[in-house]
């Protein structure tokens, strides 16, 4: 395969204060407004499918107001879907890497012509304004074309060395049928990457995406059967907790791909090591988790950098991100100025609706809000409120919490150990960088963290000693970028798949070693050769 493509770079970000963006924003927001409320279908082998039940998906800001009406899967279309992977698995696996590359890349124009109203689906189903919409649907891009580019290189892998009198091979094939469950949370960057990933390798999907960002599934499917993706190779079933666990025992499912809690991503792990009844192989499990990610700031740190990076860290999306500050480790000599200045920042955080670019927007659901409100009680029992702690009432009833702070907090407590998945930060004190180390390492997760500091020994000792999976030094702890900083966690936090990295494809693959003895038959051509499967 002779695929030439440029080098990677990211997708940029929209400058919402040029007013030709801002323009074109309003303008698809009024767009994407005028087809809330429709009804979607379940695609299985390439047709759409109704179901008896329905559920909706609504705005959290605006929770009467419904964004789609979507079939809830029952067990005998999650068997077809399965089937029909399996049946497509067998052309799909065979297709060129080259014509599964070229999928893709027809799949990241066709969202690059729509950005703006990707980003109003965004804004619509689950609450992002406009900035943190435009960056899920650049990460969207970037994955796309990222594991297209991945996917030539993994296709031209060869072995450390040639044996005497043989040829050796190395080639990444397709597993099979893969399960991917993606979260609400970035419901197109995260769903459309894991799902990607599988399909360029030459596996076929099973897709469950999250019941509270249902519509964004529905669109990328739609549009990757506009870029030519064949019918059975992506299957869309709707639903809850019940049909995830169908698709994840079934025997002819491979793999899971799955990013969300804890709670259910262990469960995931445990259902998927039983063998069912006629299974042939052991599932493997791609698994990304929570986080209690904690940005460390040392007494010689650049105070106003680190309340900037920590309010950014914390408070985006309303710390609805696996990889947000939900704790701030802060040197003695420096805390009580640093809560102040803190305070103050947050206290500058407006709320209100994201399609009116509030910067603090609703969480996603009631019983999310119900949640973040419980741990806000705890917190008034382990520390001292600095600001926020209530829900805020709106005309139309939206998920909304003020963004809140409890100083001293003790390391073990409840609000410094349990993921919280709001609006919510703790900050605990450190009485020097050995104490701040031994309080970042005391959880049970290990996904992202962050450190100030003007020492380089402090530097150099983080990058050592703070166990977690992506590490930033001197900047905030969110924001991952594609290619530049690879993405999964250690400890709780999954199985460091390292989403956006040169390993990642490996997972949806396996390596199979060809050795031939020579003189014996005479070579096949070359380009024949480079259009075999991964």
């Amino acid at each position: 395969m002779k695929t030439l493509l440029r080098p990677f770079t990211n997708e940029p970000f929209t400058d919402f204060t040029d007013p030709a963006n801002k323009r074109g924003m309003l303008e698809a927001l009024d767009r994407v407004r005028n087809e809330l409320g429709r009804s979607y279908d379940l695609t299985i082998g390439g047709h759409q499918v109704r179901s008896a039940n329905t559920f909706t998906s609504t705005n959290p800001a605006r929770p009467a107001q419904v964004i789609g009406t979507h079939p809830e899967a029952n067990a005998e279309q999650a068997e077809r879907a399965v089937q029909a992977a399996r049946t497509a698995f067998e052309t799909w696996s065979r297709t060129p890497v080259a014509d599964r590359v070229d999928l893709l890349l027809r799949a990241a124009a066709l969202i690059r012509s729509r950005h703006l109203e990707f980003c109003a689906w965004l804004t619509f189903e689950v609450g992002k304004n406009w900035a943190e919409a435009d960056a899920d649907v650049g990460e969207c891009i970037d994955f796309l074309e990222f594991y297209a580019r991945e996917a030539v290189k993994l296709s031209h892998s060869t072995t450390p060395i040639q044996f005497p009198g043989e040829r050796n091979m190395l080639r990444y094939v397709p597993v099979g049928v893969s399960a991917v469950i993606p979260p609400w949370n970035f419901p197109f960057a995260i769903m459309a990457g894991m799902t990607a990933a599988s399909i360029v390798c030459g596996n076929t999907v099973v897709l469950k995406p999250s019941p509270d960002a249902p519509t964004i599934a529905a669109r990328f499917v739609a549009l990757m059967e506009e870029a030519g993706l064949p019918g059975g190779v992506l299957n869309l079933l709707q639903g809850g907790p019940e049909i995830g666990r169908i698709i994840v025992e079934h025997p002819a499912v491979h793999l899971i791909a799955f990013t969300g809690s804890k709670k259910v991503g262990l469960e995931i792990h445990e259902r998927a090591a039983r063998v069912q009844p006629g299974q042939r192989f052991i599932k493997r499990t791609v698994l990304e988790l929570g986080g209690k990610d904690s940005i460390i700031v040392e007494a010689d740190a650049d105070i106003d950098s680190a309340v900037e990076g920590v309010a950014a860290s914390a408070f985006g999306f309303s710390g609805q991100k696996c990889s947000a500050c939900s704790r701030v480790i802060v040197n003695t000599e420096v805390y009580d100025t640093f809560c102040d200045k803190l305070t103050e920042r947050v206290q500058q955080i407006t709320s209100g609706d994201p399609a009116d670019n509030f910067y603090g927007g609703p969480v996603i659901n009631a019983v999310a809000h119900k949640r973040v409100l419980d741990y806000i009680a705890v917190g008034k029992t382990e520390g001292r409120l600095l600001t926020g702690g209530t829900a805020i009432d709106t005309p139309e009833a939206g998920y909304y919490i003020t963004p809140t702070l409890f100083a001293d907090i003790p390391p073990h407590a409840r609000l410094a150990q349990e993921e919280v998945f709001g609006p919510v930060l703790a900050i605990i004190k450190s009485q020097d960088f050995d104490d701040a180390l031994a309080i970042a390492n005391n959880t049970e997760y290990g996904l992202t963290g962050a450190i100030y500091t003007g020492s380089r020994e402090k530097l150099n000792r983080a990058r050592d000693e703070f166990h977690v999976g992506n590490l930033y030094l001197n900047r905030k702890c969110t924001g991952a970028m594609v290619g530049a900083h690879p993405f999964g966690g250690f400890n709780m936090s999954g199985t460091d798949s390292k989403a956006g990295g040169p390993d990642y494809l490996t997972l949806f693959t396996q390596a199979k070693s060809v050795a031939e003895k020579l003189g014996v038959v005479s070579a096949e051509l070359e380009e024949q050769e480079d259009r075999m499967g991964i």
